[in-house]
């Protein structure tokens, strides 16, 4: 039982901590549309898993103990907030279609946004490692660790997919859409100075 009250508080207290997928969620659902936030929040779920099932395997332990592997994991991932950040800072009002919102998103596009958002962010890796190794014992059974795994992915999916469902509600979201080039400006702002604190902070 001290177990899993272990595991749902520090999943619960890492997943709602400000971060690239808080920002990425936000941002989709408020501009583009709640489906392309859910999508977003699909992503996040998924990436999730991934990062679940290579500690399960035992490569998370590799990521912690290999220093030029885990930096180079970081490198992407910063490269990767930095585009996605430079992309909203250079998003023009002329961009915006008529009804307010800016060029959609795929339900393909926006999974994809979330997934990789999630899986190069090494700040995961290095929860669900840490967690996996100080929290679980030894001879925790492998069934056991998978269903703590399911939990964490489905824990990210209800946290990021509420958040969408509350940042497209109309009222809100009309309020929002009156300021969306400055919110592009906000989370383009954000992306690129995660990446850029990624990359730095050793």
């Amino acid at each position: 039982m001290t177990q899993l009250l272990a595991v749902i508080t520090i999943t619960l207290l890492a997943i709602i901590s400000p971060g690239p997928d808080f920002a990425m969620v936000t941002r989709n659902s408020v501009l583009l549309s709640r489906r392309a936030g859910v999508f977003t929040a699909l992503g996040i779920s998924l990436a999730v898993l991934v990062h679940v099932t290579y500690t399960l395997v035992g490569l998370g332990l590799l990521l912690q103990q290999s220093q030029w592997l885990f930096s180079g994991l970081k490198l992407v991932g910063a490269i990767y907030l930095v585009w996605l950040g430079v992309k909203m800072l250079r998003a023009s009002p002329d961009e915006t279609a008529g009804d307010g919102l800016v060029a959609p998103l795929s339900d393909l596009a926006a999974l994809r946004t979330g997934f990789l958002t999630n899986v190069l962010n090494p700040k995961t890796t290095i929860f669900i490692v840490s967690l996996f190794m100080q929290v679980l014992q030894p001879g925790t059974p492998l069934a056991v660790q998978m269903a703590y795994g399911g939990f964490i992915a489905v824990a990210h999916l209800v946290w990021f997919g509420l958040m969408a469902m509350c940042f497209s509600a109309t009222a809100l979201r009309g309020r929002l859409l009156a300021a969306r080039h400055w919110i592009d400006r906000v989370f383009g702002g954000l992306l690129v100075g995660f990446g850029v604190l990624l990359a730095v902070v050793r």
